[in-house]
């Protein structure tokens, strides 16, 4: 197949948006040996690539670490300050994990071979707080199809942060490494009540939202609903219905979007924004260096290969490389596959980026924030040679 084709239909862009074209003539026989190297482990082994036992079982566990603190809390049985305070933090763990592990595994499509129940558990999304006709098209489209790419990757287009040497440098950002967790914190709650709504906008305007089948009036009217049924249900219910004073509802719920947003926003950054990683600009007409693979694995990387746990919770997104390549595959079993992904790129000469744990990627993400925000980052945006 076609490799921008094949891109096409992955990530369901638009075909009509503009795009970035890449490098076809470099090594295509990386990618097909790619693709035919984790499909015959899959055809060996007699195996599926979507969820397994496990997986089910992770998605019960995560499920109820959100919503059992909630009913705890609820029906009166945290009802002092700190047990309260210790049941929205375990939501918070619940609602990353539901995040992370099902709800982004079902947007992508890999959950299930049955799209109804991918639509389900993508679903849940909005009993989080984001919108996921929005999430599906930030994610699935801009980011995982553009990369680190300026101008296309919405995940490195913020004003308030430099997150690429191709971005202006504002005197605010020299500080950026230091304000950066406390905005990484307020990542969901942003979500809730702006971000939704400015994205719709912008995805209307793009012909973005009618690709998935809804006019701006349809997005909105949903987005409203869902928005309200959220506040409703996590916010206001807990107030009139349980004996806790109003403001420690609401310190539990910014507490629970602080920490989310928090776990969230470092796993995915320790994965692209790193010294590591390369960024990249398509010159006049859209062309960039590299072909899509390869472009992936220069632009992403993993971190704590070894961890089970923090695999395990994360939803095996320390394994970015291998999500980022397939991510129709489930990632239950990216552990496996990224043994292939690994060896398969090192025998073509190509950089296979990874950090050993995750306080390396956590070091790696900062120093470069730093270096972004006080202009000495080295690495130069530049764009493709003709």
């Amino acid at each position: 197949m076609h490799l921008n084709k094949f891109i096409f239909e992955q990530f369901r862009i638009p075909m009509n948006i503009p795009t970035v074209k890449f490098n076809n003539q470099q090594q295509p026989e990386f990618i097909k040996a790619l693709r035919k190297n984790v499909s015959d482990y899959f055809k060996e082994n007699n195996i599926s690539q979507h969820a397994n036992g496990k997986m089910v079982f992770k998605t019960i566990f995560m499920m109820l670490l959100y919503f059992v603190p909630f009913i705890m809390i609820l029906t009166g049985v945290a009802s002092s300050l700190w047990p309260v305070m210790a049941m929205w933090f375990l939501m918070a763990l619940g609602m990353s994990g539901i995040g992370l592990s099902i709800m982004h595994d079902a947007n992508h499509g890999s959950y299930s071979k049955n799209q109804k129940i991918n639509k389900l558990l993508g679903f849940t999304s909005n009993f989080l707080g984001a919108y996921h006709i929005n999430w599906k098209i930030q994610h699935n489209v801009l980011h995982h199809s553009f990369t680190n790419v300026e101008g296309y990757d919405e995940d490195i287009e913020q004003k308030v942060m430099r997150f690429r040497p191709g971005q202006e440098r504002k005197f605010i950002y020299r500080f950026q490494v230091i304000y950066a967790p406390l905005l990484y914190g307020t990542m969901t709650l942003y979500w809730v009540i702006w971000k939704d709504f400015k994205q719709i906008m912008d995805y209307s305007r793009r012909n973005l939202l009618q690709r998935q089948g809804l006019s701006f009036k349809q997005s909105l009217t949903h987005l409203i609903l869902f928005k309200i049924v959220y506040v409703l249900l996590t916010l206001i219910l807990p107030i009139f219905i349980s004996d806790i004073a109003w403001w420690q509802t609401m310190l539990g719920f910014l507490g629970m979007h602080f920490v989310s947003g928090l776990i969230l926003a470092l796993i995915f950054q320790s994965a692209h924004v790193i010294e590591e990683t390369e960024f990249m600009i398509p010159d006049e007409n859209g062309n960039v260096e590299n072909n899509w693979a390869i472009h992936q694995l220069k632009t992403t990387s993993n971190f704590a290969r070894e961890s089970f746990f923090l695999s395990w919770f994360v939803g095996g997104l320390n394994f970015q490389v291998e999500h980022h390549l397939f991510p129709n595959i489930c990632h239950i079993h990216y552990k496996e596959i990224s043994k292939i992904v690994k060896s398969t790129a090192e025998s073509y000469g190509i950089p296979y980026l990874e950090h050993k744990t995750f306080l390396g990627a956590l070091r790696s993400h900062f120093t470069v924030l730093n270096a972004l925000g006080n202009g000495t980052y080295d690495r130069k945006l530049q764009p493709v040679k003709a």
